[in-house]
């Protein structure tokens, strides 16, 4: 309990994403995205470095839920989920707030990791929830190209 009259302080978050087979998706984050099984019972917590996941089997969230992860090298982690099977959604791709790529779990919760901007790179096209590519106008804004591709695995 915190002193009287202290600020609250807030210590971290672990997003709940719901996932229709238990077993199947700890097997997933384990195997394809390198999490370690913190606790696994009626529902399982995941993490990788400072990153956890409460999955939940039918319950709690929304299927198809985003979640942001910082990582210090975003082209490395691209390396070992291409080797290690995992569904890549965009491989990474520079913006203006980072340079990320997107994951998908089974259950198509997507996970958005990304590092620092490259100054070097030019900025590429954004994947949005549908799967459209949205491209960077000149002008700043930015501009759907229509092209709908759900799956970058290679």
């Amino acid at each position: 309990m915190s002193q009287p009259g202290a600020a609250p302080s807030f210590e971290g978050s672990q997003p709940i994403l719901r996932v229709s087979n238990l077993e199947a998706s700890v097997r997933y984050y384990v195997d394809a995205l390198g999490f370690k099984i913190d606790f696994h019972d009626s529902i399982a917590s995941v993490s990788r470095g400072r990153c956890a996941l409460f999955l939940v089997q039918g319950d709690q969230g929304n299927p198809g839920s985003w979640v942001w992860v910082g990582v210090n090298d975003v082209e490395s982690v691209h390396a070992e989920y291409v080797r290690s099977g995992a569904k890549i959604r965009q491989p990474p791709t520079n913006f203006p707030w980072a340079c990320e790529m997107q994951v998908e779990d089974l259950d198509g919760n997507v996970l958005r990791l990304g590092s620092e901007s490259s100054p070097n790179r030019p900025f590429g096209p954004w994947r949005d929830m549908r799967g459209d590519l949205w491209k960077r106008q000149s002008d700043g804004t930015w501009l759907v190209t229509g092209q709908t591709v759900r799956d970058q695995t290679p």
